[in-house]
């Protein structure tokens, strides 16, 4: 499994990948989870509004940080 969170490095970006690290730790899931600032690389996954959460190459969130529960249940 591959993470990523698209974002330029704000606050919320920090936070969402913050949570997705609780997520993978809390679930035992092993998986890549990388931050992707370049914004070429993140208008290519069609996200307008960060942070950006893709899963395995799928587009599961925008625009808002969410829980590390919510993580969790998006990659269980």
């Amino acid at each position: 499994m591959n993470i990523k969170i698209l974002g330029s490095g704000c606050v919320k970006c920090k936070k969402l990948y913050a949570n997705a690290k609780v997520a993978l730790k809390e679930s035992h899931i092993k998986a890549t989870l990388e931050k992707v600032e370049d914004i070429n690389q993140i208008i290519d996954y069609g996200v307008m509004m960060t942070p950006g959460l893709v899963i395995d190459e799928k587009v599961v969130s925008v625009g808002k940080v969410i829980s590390p529960k919510d993580i969790i249940k998006l990659i269980s």
